[in-house]
């Protein structure tokens, strides 16, 4: 069944945050970034409050310092940056350059380059570096694969993103995807290790062409592709209860929307097997044309620095709700898999 979208993208194009219409036009309408009108909502986006929040601590968190200025979830530099891409940050921001400076001086420390055999767990937290495990490299690769998608995406990459694409390629595990699990015995790739890094590689296979690269990223695809983008390959069960529940952002979490947007930006969401995928995304619409966010990885803290708390408000939950940004993702999903008509 084709659904039709029209209503609810009015009401999306009529919304108070520009980074919604942006989204809407971009992604969903398919205009141009470089359209007069979208450059435009760009400049709008780069003043707006919710950008003004995000960016609130950019001149303490820009500079040299310890891990909680980088990584710290979700109020470091790292998913700051990872925030302004997804919602239509202009391109190429010189203002931005110490902020990148800092992550890739994060993610490209030589602890990085070092490796060790490890065979149980505790020897594998024994040691600073990338231990090896059965022949599998440890590492939880969303961490450089999110900096090397947002940086491209933002137009900040230079040559050091390079030596993120070769860490990914590097420690790319057997069936396609990357884990970080220290326990010997784990032998098959995370969804949510694996995602960032394999639209990270798709993000930089599009400015600097690779064959390498592009077999990575169809591999990656069907760490996820092979289970239908929630389910288990050995019995169909779901594989986790948050795999099936719509959120946003999901910073490095995994759900079934999150993995059909991964399919779309990498050209396979056409593929059959994103089709329960899909069929669970059409049977979470509400009655008003939109999608609720119905669950959060996040608390809002804009002033004190605090374990999982953002800048500011994606929108809430709630299971009846329109959630603005879990909508336009869908609309923009399910246009490209040929089951929406505008």
């Amino acid at each position: 069944m084709t659904l039709g979208a029209g209503s609810v993208v009015d009401t999306l194009l009529g919304s108070k945050e520009p980074s919604i219409q942006w989204k809407t036009r971009v992604h969903v309408l398919g205009e141009e970034r470089d359209s007069k009108r979208v450059r435009a909502l760009e400049d709008e986006i780069r003043r707006s409050p919710r950008v003004r929040a995000l960016l609130s601590r950019r001149d303490q968190l820009g500079r040299p310092g310890t891990a909680r200025a980088v990584y710290y979830k979700w109020h470091g530099v790292h998913w700051v940056l990872a925030s302004l891409a997804d919602i239509g940050y202009p391109e190429d921001d010189e203002s931005l350059y110490p902020i990148r400076d800092r992550i890739l001086e994060f993610w490209l420390r030589p602890s990085y380059y070092r490796e060790f055999v490890a065979h149980t767990e505790a020897e594998a937290y024994r040691n600073e570096g990338v231990p090896v495990m059965e022949g599998r490299y440890r590492r939880c690769a969303s961490q450089q694969g999110n900096p090397l998608y947002f940086l491209t995406i933002l137009g900040l990459a230079d040559d050091r993103t390079d030596l993120l694409a070769e860490r990914l390629l590097h420690w790319q595990w057997p069936d396609g995807g990357w884990n970080c699990d220290r326990h010997p015995s784990a032998d098959t790739s995370s969804f949510m290790e694996t995602r960032l890094p394999m639209l990270g590689l798709a993000a930089y296979a599009r400015t600097r062409k690779s064959g390498a690269v592009d077999e990575a990223v169809e591999r990656a695809s069907e760490v996820f592709l092979r289970r239908k983008l929630f389910k288990r390959a050995t019995d169909g069960r779901i594989i986790h209860p948050d795999f099936t529940a719509l959120h946003y952002p999901l910073y490095w979490h995994y759900d079934y929307l999150g993995g059909l947007l991964a399919m779309r930006q990498i050209g396979r969401i056409r593929d059959p097997r994103c089709a329960d995928a899909l069929d669970l995304l059409e049977g979470r619409r509400l009655p008003d044309g939109g999608w609720p966010a119905e669950k959060r990885h996040y608390k809002v803290r804009p002033r004190t620095m605090e374990a999982n708390a953002d800048y500011v408000d994606w929108g809430g939950t709630s299971r009846t709700r329109m959630n603005e940004w879990v909508t336009v993702d869908a609309l923009a999903v399910l246009l490209s898999a040929g089951r929406l008509t505008i």
